[in-house]
């Protein structure tokens, strides 16, 4: 059985192991990944529009890997419309950057299950494989880690690189032309981050556990027999 201060880490590992986890479930539910301010180019066009009356030609739009909500201003106010990627929007997009994006975040999430399930089994005994100890346990995280970086890359790429705001915003517009003012990364992008976090926070604490105590040793004194006390 693996000491006390030893099974705390190991506990302290499972825990963080478990919070990517959750972390990854609630950045792919909650749909705000990126927001932006998009400018309706026709609109400004349209009326000539001069540098004070740009505002009224300004919306914004937010948007997840499965749906999102854009605020059309084309100059008689503002118009909400809800949105989801899948399955017609998906096509004018990256269709497999986006996809590699989804598999990369549910991969992660059952390497996190595997190195929380490493972790508890450390806690309670110790393995006689060494592939199953500590090595095996920073072993998984370091994928982990890894694939849930691959996705913020991807996500990043996607972005930046394929003008994705770009493409959601002028989905499905016959009429009326977007352009995108700026964009920002929003609290489920961030999280994702936090969950990249936790598996390097995760080395960190199996590395902590490996330290050696000094052992605590009880000097034993010993007992001088005299000549009286045999005698008595």
């Amino acid at each position: 059985m693996p000491g006390c201060f030893k099974k705390t880490w190991f506990g302290l590992a499972s825990l963080l192991s478990f919070s990517s986890f959750l972390l990854i479930i609630i950045a792919v539910a909650v749909p705000k990944w990126t927001s932006g301010k998009i400018l309706c180019q026709t609109g400004v066009d349209l009326v000539n529009a001069t540098d004070p009356e740009l505002v009224k030609f300004i919306g914004d739009i937010y948007y997840g890997l499965f749906r999102g909500c854009k605020v059309r201003q084309c100059g008689l106010g503002g118009r909400h419309s809800r949105f989801t990627i899948f399955p017609h929007m998906v096509k004018q997009l990256n269709t497999g950057l986006h996809v590699m994006i989804l598999i990369f975040l549910f991969v992660a999430m059952a390497l996190a299950l595997v190195s929380m399930g490493f972790a508890i089994l450390n806690m309670t005994k110790v393995p006689y494989r060494a592939v199953n100890g500590p090595a095996g346990i920073c072993l998984w995280n370091v994928l982990a880690g890894s694939v849930v970086a691959l996705a913020i890359g991807s996500f990043m790429a996607a972005v930046k690189f394929h003008d994705l705001t770009d493409r959601i915003a002028n989905f499905q517009e016959k009429i009326f032309q977007f352009v995108v003012l700026e964009e920002q990364y929003e609290e489920s992008f961030w999280i994702c981050v936090a969950s990249a976090t936790a598996h390097a926070a995760n080395l960190l604490v199996v590395a902590i556990s490996q330290i050696p105590l000094p052992e605590i040793k009880t000097k034993i004194e010993e007992a001088t027999v005299t000549a009286e006390d045999i005698l008595y």
